[in-house]
């Protein structure tokens, strides 16, 4: 399984402005610090904030933030919101063309493996990728904070 760009774009936006929670971000910034693309941020912010996953303030001063608190922010509700599709597939889509799909006993298992991945996804928060569960640590979200600076 492989998810798209706008998954990851949407993971790292999420990420930075948990990151930066005390202020209003901008894409250009965003876009900066990641060093990708602003048109595909602004493409990934307007569905975030569609999805109800960021607020958006318009104008001089403007700028984006998390809408929730990042525990309440599940990574498996992200990318089921975020992803097109999950056509792992043909036989998984509307435009199923395959002779042998009634037959087939390999769309059982496949549908088996994406549930496990998005229950894998479905036991994190966007906290957990923001703290070290590891030893009552810090130290990774002192990182990435670094990383941001």
């Amino acid at each position: 399984m492989r998810l798209t760009v706008r998954t990851d774009y949407a993971f790292r936006m999420l990420l930075y402005l948990a990151v930066h929670s005390d202020r209003l971000c901008t894409i250009s910034e965003i876009a900066k610090a990641y060093k990708i693309s602003e048109p595909h941020l602004m493409k990934v912010t307007h569905q975030l904030a569609q999805l109800e996953w960021i607020e958006t303030v318009r104008g001089k001063g403007g700028g984006m933030r998390l809408a929730r608190q990042p525990d309440e922010i599940s990574l498996a509700e992200v990318i089921k919101t975020v992803e097109p599709d999950f056509h792992l597939v043909e036989c998984f889509g509307n435009d199923n063309e395959c002779s042998i799909t009634e037959y087939c006993g390999l769309t059982a298992i496949m549908q088996e493996a994406l549930d496990a991945f998005i229950g894998c996804f479905a036991k994190y928060t966007l906290l957990d990728i923001l703290k070290s569960n590891q030893a009552g640590s810090d130290e990774s979200f002192e990182k990435i904070v670094n990383f941001f600076k």
